[in-house]
């Protein structure tokens, strides 16, 4: 295995830069070679349109979003399960939250119909999909089970 191939490429939750760093080396506190923030800081990113792309498209860990909305009854009931589950696997994926009513083409592009929606990326392209409000176990197992 390569140097390059034995690398994360991980993006800053602040700035978005992409960061390379040593598979080896995800569970030390890696920063932001940009602006010096944590990379992996266990908490899920709120992203918008303008920069969900930028979070996606580097090649490291997997990300999993939650696309929601503030009146969501069943979305409000499952954030703190998915804060919970950010927090416990934070050297394992990135995970992040859409609010569908401030990211409506977002939400279109891939064709959210109900909410919460939780899409698992990898590599930038979604590979599981499922929708309905999960507890923190039942979310760690579907993320797993990828």
């Amino acid at each position: 295995m390569s140097a390059e191939q034995d690398k994360a490429h991980i993006a800053c939750a602040h700035c978005f830069s992409e960061n390379r760093v040593p598979a080896n080396r995800l569970d030390q506190n890696p920063k932001c070679g940009r602006c010096g923030s944590p990379l992996l800081a266990g908490q899920p990113v709120a992203l918008d349109e303008a920069h969900f792309d930028a979070f996606l498209k580097p090649d490291g860990l997997p990300v999993v979003v939650d696309f929601w909305a503030p009146w969501c009854g069943p979305c409000r009931q499952m954030a703190p399960a998915f804060e919970q589950v950010a927090q416990r696997m934070a050297t394992q994926a990135r995970f992040a939250k859409v609010n569908t009513d401030e990211a409506q083409q977002l939400a279109g592009r891939y064709g959210i119909r109900s909410i919460p929606t939780m899409i698992l990326f990898l590599g930038g392209r979604e590979v599981r999909r499922i929708s309905g409000a999960m507890d923190a176990r039942s979310m760690m197992q579907w993320i797993q089970a990828a």
